[in-house]
């Protein structure tokens, strides 16, 4: 089992565990939990620890639905400092890019029109993902595990309706497996190329200074790009990101504490940001 098809596992066994942990509530014994995913308590441990570092027991404190509400207590991050204080590097995922890219609005008005898009189908480790990307980096990540496959190529598809689609993995093959954390071999780093409008790219640019285990609101981002009215219009374009869990939207919450929404469902959200708080503390 290669790297990529290991973290797909362990994800498919951590939505299970979500589950049972919503069905149960706080406090389920990893005897329990073991029992009901039919593996010996020590195998479902060493399956926990090995994709997020820490205890089944721990990890449950992330994935409570007042977990959100925590991180803006303890990890909001103010973006207009982010970069100065070298927060926006800190986090895995953001040493991996050598650079971003947008598009041009007048580019992007003509729906990906002469514009080669290549795609290919990848584990990750939120489950099957579907990654899109031009001859400039990576445009667009969506995951299968909610929406099915048919409708997340149908998604993004979408967004480019004028485009040529070819599919071809092994041409994006390098780039995911640095994305994915699972090139460590791989020297090459793995660009993103942005398609979207002037608005949504603010969004998403702004997005990307978010560290790794921290979060912001959807008024503080509206506030960084001087559009502190427009609170509205930002949560649109955070959830049109095309390029899921790079630019990372699933970090952007309610100023109450609520999730929000999640273009690929909450529960891949909830299971990102409990992944992302436990390797911080690993």
């Amino acid at each position: 089992m290669n790297a990529e098809t290991q973290e797909g596992y362990h994800f498919q066994v951590m939505r299970r565990a979500i589950d049972l942990i919503d069905q149960g509530g706080p406090g389920q014994s990893l005897n329990d939990l073991a029992a009901e995913m039919n593996m010996s308590p020590a195998h479902f441990q060493r399956l926990f620890t090995t994709w997020v570092g820490v205890s089944p027991k721990r990890y449950q404190q992330y994935l409570a639905l007042g977990h959100a509400k925590s991180l803006l207590d303890q990890r909001f991050t103010t973006l207009g400092t982010a970069h100065e204080l070298g927060l926006s590097g800190s986090g895995r995922l953001h040493d991996l890019f050598l650079r971003w890219e947008a598009m041009s609005p007048g580019e992007y008005a003509r729906k990906g029109e002469g514009l080669k898009i290549y795609w290919g189908w990848f584990d990750s480790p939120f489950g099957l993902s579907l990654v899109m990307g031009t001859e400039k980096g990576i445009c667009g990540i969506g995951f299968a595990e909610e929406m099915g496959e048919e409708a997340t190529m149908e998604d993004l598809v979408s967004r480019w309706p004028k485009a040529e689609f070819i599919e071809d993995p092994m041409m994006l093959r390098p780039w995911v497996l640095t994305a994915y954390g699972a090139g460590d071999q791989i020297t090459e780093k793995a660009p993103l190329y942005l398609i979207g409008s002037a608005l949504q790219i603010k969004v998403w640019e702004a997005l990307l200074e978010i560290p790794s285990g921290h979060v912001t609101t959807y008024s503080e981002i509206a506030r960084v790009i001087n559009r502190p009215r427009a609170v509205r219009a930002v949560g649109t374009a955070v959830g049109r990101n095309p390029i899921s869990l790079l630019i990372p939207c699933h970090r952007a919450l309610r100023k109450s504490g609520g999730l929000g929404g999640y273009h690929w469902g909450l529960p891949v959200k909830r299971a990102i940001l409990a992944w992302e708080s436990a390797r911080q503390e690993a």
